[in-house]
């Protein structure tokens, strides 16, 4: 389980993320964050993600797929060359919609993971009026779960049940360190128009797993 992961995923041909604009590639390879598994069971793991930054749209709604389609729309705006560069971006996964309860009514944040080379240096800054903010995030554990076909209103919350369920069933200990189990991240890998084969995650952020080498 020491195995360092580097998701890569080869693209030909034309996408549209999350109800977006039609972007057509050359065959490129789309960089995601790394991880390295620290614990496996049957329907979940925990996995150590290093530091990573996200470019990240705050919107406030009522349903988690028209905000992500909201928030990804000021995204593409960036990648696409809003910001004071005129920098293009190539396409990143997962797209990762955060879902708080620590800002006062429906809040999501839409993040666009932004390539490695950004870690240690600032990337270029998006046009005011997209209201994005650039998010770091430390070296840190998280609870995944896979689920197939399309992350929507209707399904998501069970997926995040069952992955809360599976902690308390297999880790009871490392529920203490769940850091609030009505906070919660859906990763989306696939392009909306790609209907089979689509991978999507719930994230949940773990403390305190720290014999698997996590941070405390």
């Amino acid at each position: 389980m020491e195995k360092l992961f580097f998701l890569i995923v080869t693209m030909t041909a034309a996408v549209s993320y999350l109800g977006g604009k039609c972007l057509v590639l050359s065959t490129y390879t789309i960089e995601s964050p790394q991880f390295r598994v620290v614990h496996l069971e049957s329907d979940f793991e925990i996995r150590l993600y290093k530091e990573m930054s996200w470019m990240s749209a705050l919107v406030y709604g009522t349903s988690f797929e028209n905000s992500t389609k909201d928030g990804f729309h000021r995204l593409y705006q960036y990648l696409h060359g809003a910001n004071l560069n005129s920098t293009q971006f190539l396409m990143t996964a997962p797209v990762v919609t955060s879902i708080t309860s620590s800002i006062p009514g429906s809040a999501y944040i839409v993040r666009y993971y932004m390539p490695s080379k950004y870690d240690k240096t600032h990337p270029p800054e998006p046009y005011t009026e997209l209201n994005l903010q650039l998010d770091k995030w430390k070296s840190h554990c998280i609870a995944v779960r896979k689920f197939p076909g399309y992350a929507r209103d209707d399904n998501i919350e069970k997926e995040r049940d069952a992955l809360v369920a599976s902690l308390g069933k297999h880790l009871p200990r490392l529920m203490q360190a769940v850091e609030n189990k009505y906070n919660y991240s859906i990763a989306q890998y696939n392009a909306s128009k790609h209907p089979t084969g689509r991978i999507n995650e719930v994230w949940m952020d773990v403390l305190g797993f720290t014999a698997e080498g996590c941070p405390v």
